[in-house]
């Protein structure tokens, strides 16, 4: 299990964004700014992934994340307003009592990072792109037992209510359902989309990128969004306005896409566990269809969380929106 670190962001169309908007950047890690083998003793209880354009802060033991946010440097490209803005509290895998043991190994390459970790029977890596935006962030979970692991996202509170992060229905979507759009050199059905804004900036948005991965439906967390159609006039959205939580295969992965890449129309990832390569590169043959801004409150989802007395349950959504 990740005998070698390839630097290759699968989920998601990761390659999507202009180089222009990864200007300047790099990242270091535990003091390194190239490859490296970190013997686990270094490590602490966590440590700090910093790049030009984004930084995070990673759990040793389970490779999970915590305060992931774009830092607002100056781009031509840039989302935030040139604010630092959080985007993710944490984005953590459950993995169920097994543990990463191994030394850390990074590679780093111009804008790009990996880093991987193994225990007994579990390998994690994660991948990021220094970018100002686009496919800027995957984790990848391996298990022999070849069982799911459950992955939670909770997005960011924010320093103050504007830089709040919440999960919106994206009406701009939402009423052009069912349509078919261009896509590179044919066409592609536009789906309902969720993804994540702020009350901030008017470029700020990004979704949750699955490969291999389903989110679970939300039952204590039922949205009525109204259709484009007489019938039925409104859709059920199983969705939480600040946690997602997704079952992610092993060798599947969970993505982060920010910006424009993040409102474009496209076909979903496909299903690939294993040995896989950057696909769906769609460079400006796609139709964005963008985001109301602000989001009206009848698109944000509700509740924030569902009950503390459900938190760990729930049905798997049919549809990973």
């Amino acid at each position: 299990m990740l005998a070698v670190l390839q630097l290759s962001m699968t989920a998601g169309g990761a390659d999507a964004a202009s180089s222009a908007g990864c200007e300047g950047s790099g990242f270091t890690v535990l003091g390194r700014s190239q490859n490296a083998t970190i013997p686990a003793s270094a490590l602490g209880t966590s440590f700090r992934v910093q790049g030009k354009y984004a930084q995070f802060d990673v759990d040793s033991a389970t490779l999970g994340i915590r305060n992931f946010t774009l830092t607002g440097a100056p781009n031509p490209l840039d989302i935030t307003g040139g604010v630092p803005t959080p985007v993710f509290a944490s984005k953590l895998p459950d993995h169920r009592g097994l543990s990463l043991t191994s030394s850390l190994a990074v590679a780093i390459k111009e804008t790009e990072i990996e880093i991987g970790r193994t225990g007994s029977n579990l390998s994690m890596k994660i991948q990021a792109k220094d970018c100002a935006n686009g496919g800027i962030f995957q984790m990848e979970v391996e298990r022999q037992d070849g069982t799911p692991t459950l992955f939670t996202h909770i997005l960011a509170e924010g320093p103050n209510p504007q830089l709040k992060v919440f999960y919106f229905d994206n009406r701009n979507f939402r009423n052009r359902e069912g349509e078919e759009v261009p896509y590179k050199d044919t066409t592609v059905t536009v789906s309902a989309r969720v993804n994540f804004g702020n009350d901030f900036s008017r470029k700020f948005v990004g979704r949750d990128s699955p490969q291999v991965a389903t989110r679970r439906a939300e039952p204590d967390c039922e949205n009525r969004i109204a259709t484009r159609f007489a019938d039925p006039p409104f859709a059920t959205v199983r969705h939480c306005g600040g946690v997602s939580r997704w079952d992610v295969a092993s060798g599947g992965r969970m993505g982060q896409v920010m910006g424009e890449d993040a409102v474009e129309v496209a076909p979903p990832a496909t299903d690939c566990v294993q040995n896989c390569q950057a696909q769906n590169r769609v460079r400006g043959r796609s139709t964005v269809l963008g985001f109301p801004f602000p989001v009206n409150g009848a698109e944000r989802l509700q509740p924030r969380f569902p009950p503390q007395s459900t938190a760990s349950s729930g049905a798997v959504a049919s549809n990973p929106r």
